[in-house]
């Protein structure tokens, strides 16, 4: 769809044209298409799946210097569009900080969020944003802190494998963010979907990554304590990408929150698990509204 702006954005879509949302934010990097096999599960809750690119991934135009809080402004462009007079929202990984932003900037609409592994602020108070990170995240975010040119010559040199990737190299182009049990996730038939996404997330290049990473370096745009909706917090204890300290930090820092801890998962694993628990967690306060 074409925004105010005149930038484009993609957006997967349900094919119902009107009636509440479940709206979606993928991780770095990644599309909307990651959400293709939730449609049915909303459907099943009486929702309508709606997911968007964020700026410079898939078909999405580049928003250069973007924020976290950037976020809202489309997604109300998006609801706008399909005519939805409320919803609820989730991200995953770094897609956490986006629903968020929703929260907190769109409460007129949104009656819930999650963060399903999502990332705490950079300069978040009593954290130590990397401990725990597998390796190529302690380089990438530290190129990252170098601005624009250093983090696009890192990605260039070590990620070229995720813009072709396939399923069976998946694991092991992810290297030493992946515990065991992410690797049998991926085993399990997520690594075809999560493959699939990042080839068409990367075409056309690096730039959606770029402002991201940008953008977790820097303040959000938003204060949590503006979110007065029902929020959870999930978190697999044996994550490697975002640690269990981030999910223990927003379930105490978001008004409100409810941690929920999965014990014995990692990123990839949460997510491909708790899906209908997550469904759940979102419905129950929404639909008490």
């Amino acid at each position: 769809m074409t925004l105010p702006d005149g930038r484009s954005l993609d957006v997967l879509a349900d094919d119902a044209r009107s009636g509440p949302a479940l709206l979606l934010h993928h991780g770095t990097p990644s599309d909307g298409t990651l959400w293709f096999d939730w449609a049915d599960a909303a459907r099943a809750h009486g929702l309508r799946l709606l997911a968007m690119s964020r700026p410079g991934y898939g078909a999405s135009s580049r928003q250069s210097g973007r924020a976290v809080a950037a976020a809202a402004a489309d997604a109300a462009a998006v609801l706008d569009a399909f005519d939805a007079p409320w919803f609820v929202t989730a991200g995953w990984s770094d897609g956490g900080p986006h629903a968020l932003a929703c929260a907190a900037l769109l409460g007129d609409r949104c009656r819930a969020a999650a963060t399903l592994a999502g990332v705490a602020p950079y300069d978040a108070e009593g954290l130590a944003w990397l401990d725990g990170m597998g390796p190529e995240n302690h380089e990438e975010f530290g190129a990252a802190l170098q601005g624009e040119d250093a983090v696009r010559a890192w990605l260039e040199q070590n990620a070229s494998d995720l813009r072709t990737a396939t399923a069976a190299g998946l694991a092991d182009a992810f290297g030493g963010l992946v515990p065991q049990v992410d690797r049998d996730a991926l085993a399990g038939g997520f690594a075809e979907r999560m493959a699939s996404t990042l080839r068409s997330a990367l075409a056309r290049g690096y730039d959606g990554w770029i402002d991201d990473d940008l953008a977790f370096t820097k303040p959000w745009g938003f204060a949590l304590d503006a979110i007065t909706v029902p929020v959870t917090a999930w978190q697999g204890d044996l994550d490697l990408m975002v640690p269990d300290a981030h999910g223990t930090w927003l379930a105490k820092h978001v008004p409100g929150a409810v941690a929920r801890r999965a014990p014995g998962h990692g990123h990839i694993s949460l997510v491909t698990t708790y899906r209908d628990q997550i469904l759940g967690d979102l419905l129950r306060p929404a639909t008490a509204l």
